[in-house]
């Protein structure tokens, strides 16, 4: 089977946006639903595009971060960005706050990834910052696509309920949030696990650290094959704003 893995790229414009709802979807996990007429030309393509905001920073300049859009209403011109709030951060602190009627600045997004429904099996891999990405995907993967999760979160509370037509196995991992760094409890349950035969794509997404031990895992350990992988660090532990894309 030729499995496809295409990359878009998008005309970069700064849309301002209207919350229009602003709800907690889980303790930590904020969603707040955009609207507005500068989305009349906006595309999202993949399920793990990027959107830089824009939020007040202590000096002149904005403070720049870049969220996935957990969904697209093209029709309805409706963005929805999930803010995982555990850090102190200044979109955290903008999003905790952020009403109904207030604004928020968007850049992009650059580019998007397209993957090809053709695997046989998808496994997504992440902490709170890939939980956006891995329930998109789920949405839109086709009906009985095989798919496993192993979501790394602070407790029970905090897992998420994903509607999807695939046929989906869910592994949650808990830790506490001091160890978000610590690669050891989603390795232990990726070492786990009995992966489906036939093709895969796999997709990870955390802290920088872990994501480079849980890719290594499935190239050195289980032989996956690099161009159906894709590994992201995205965040850094004690770096501001700072991410690392390991394999694509």
């Amino acid at each position: 089977m030729d499995h496809q893995i295409t990359r878009h790229r998008h005309e970069l414009r700064r849309r301002r946006l209207t919350v229009a709802q602003a709800t907690h979807i889980t303790p930590d996990m904020i969603r707040l639903v955009f609207d507005g007429e500068d989305l009349a030309d906006f595309v999202s393509l993949g399920f793990d595009d990027h959107v830089k905001i824009f939020v007040p920073g202590t000096g002149a300049e904005p403070e720049r971060r870049d969220y996935t859009p957990r969904a697209f209403d093209a029709a309805a011109r409706r963005l929805t960005l999930d803010f995982a709030v555990h850090d102190a951060g200044p979109a955290t602190r903008w999003a905790i706050g952020a009403r109904p009627g207030d604004t928020l600045d968007i850049g992009g997004l650059r580019g998007s990834m397209v993957v090809s429904p053709t695997f046989d099996w998808w496994l997504l891999a992440g902490d709170e910052t890939a939980l956006p990405a891995m329930g998109r995907c789920l949405e839109e993967l086709p009906a009985k696509t095989r798919v496993i999760t192993a979501g790394v979160v602070t407790g029970p509370a905090e897992e998420q309920v994903f509607r999807t037509a695939a046929s989906h196995q869910a592994l949650w991992v808990h830790r506490p949030l001091t160890r978000g760094d610590d690669p050891a409890p989603l390795l232990g349950a990726l070492r786990g696990l009995t992966l489906p035969p036939g093709d895969g794509f796999v997709w990870i997404a955390a802290e920088a650290g872990v994501a480079r031990a849980a890719r290594d895992h499935f190239l050195a350990e289980r032989g996956h094959p690099k161009g159906w992988l894709k590994a992201a660090g995205y965040w850094v532990k004690g770096v501001a704003d700072a991410n690392e894309k390991l394999q694509d």
